[in-house]
C-alpha cells in the first residue's frame, strides 16, 4: 500500500479554517462555472496553494462531494435543527412535527444553492459516475443527521415505532422535501397553499405509519444491515 493511499488530511484549528475556505471557494466556483473549473482556480479563490487543496481533498470529485454534503446540511441547521431536537419533548407530537416540517421545507424552498448543486450533480454524473457513488455512500443518515437523530430519539422513547430507520428517513424526506426538489429542477415551484397541505398530509401519513399503536409483524424488514430502532411501549 502506498503512502498516498493512507495519508490522512491535515487536522487542527488552522487546517480546519483552510478546509472551510477551500469548500467555500469551491462551492462558489462550481455554481458559477460548473464542475469543469480547475483546482488551481479553487486554490487561488481560497487563498491557499494547490498542494494544500490536494492535501485536504485527494481529488476534485472528493472536494465536490464535500461541497454537496455541506449544502445538504444547510436546510437542517438553525431553527430547523432546533425544532427537530425538541420533538421528543413535545406534548403534541403531531403539531411539533408539522412545525418542524414547515421550517425544513421553507429552508429547502428558499435555498437556491442546494437545488443548483443537485442539478449540477445530475448534469455531471454521466462524466463522473464516482460522484453519484460518493453521494449515495453517505447514506440517508449521512445526508440528514438531524432527522436521523430526531427519529431515533422518538423511537427510543416509545413515541414512534421505527423498525427501519434508513427507510423512515427516506420516506419522511420524500413526503416533505422531494416534491420541491423536483419542481425546482424544472425551474418552477409549488405555491404556499399546496406546500402547507403537503406538509400536513405528509406528517399525518408518516405518523399513521410509524405511530406506536401500529402493530408489528413478521413482514417488517430485518437483517444485520438494517438500523433497527423499534420501540413499542406496550411490550416494555
Amino acid at each position: 500500500m502506498s503512502v498516498e493511499s493512507v495519508r490522512q488530511p491535515p487536522s487542527g484549528p488552522r487546517a480546519e479554517l483552510k478546509r472551510r475556505a477551500i469548500v467555500r471557494a469551491a462551492r462558489e466556483l462550481f455554481l458559477r462555472d460548473g464542475f469543469g473549473v480547475g483546482m488551481d482556480a479553487i486554490a487561488a479563490a481560497a487563498g491557499v496553494s494547490k498542494v494544500t487543496v490536494y492535501n485536504h481533498f485527494r481529488s476534485k470529485e472528493a472536494l465536490f462531494t464535500a461541497v454537496i454534503a455541506g449544502a445538504l446540511d444547510e436546510p437542517l441547521s438553525g431553527s430547523s435543527s432546533a425544532a427537530l431536537e425538541k420533538l421528543a419533548e413535545a406534548e403534541d407530537l403531531r403539531t411539533a412535527l408539522i412545525d418542524a416540517a414547515r421550517s425544513w421545507v421553507h429552508a429547502v424552498r428558499t435555498n437556491q444553492d442546494v437545488i443548483a448543486l443537485r442539478n449540477l450533480v445530475a448534469a455531471e454524473q454521466h462524466r463522473f459516475p464516482e460522484l453519484g457513488r460518493a453521494w449515495q455512500g453517505r447514506g440517508p443518515e449521512g445526508h440528514h443527521p438531524a432527522v436521523a437523530g430526531a427519529l431515533r430519539t422518538l423511537a427510543d422513547r416509545g413515541r414512534l415505532v421505527i423498525p427501519d430507520l434508513e427507510a423512515a428517513i427516506i420516506q419522511l424526506y420524500a413526503l416533505l422535501v422531494f416534491p420541491h426538489m423536483v419542481f425546482g429542477t424544472y425551474g418552477t415551484h409549488i405555491d404556499e397553499d399546496l406546500t402547507d397541505r403537503l406538509v400536513i398530509s405528509g406528517v399525518d401519513m408518516f405518523l399513521d405509519h410509524y405511530g406506536p399503536s401500529r402493530p408489528s409483524g413478521p413482514s417488517q424488514p430485518s437483517g444485520p444491515s438494517r438500523d433497527r430502532v423499534a420501540r413499542d411501549p406496550a411490550t416494555e
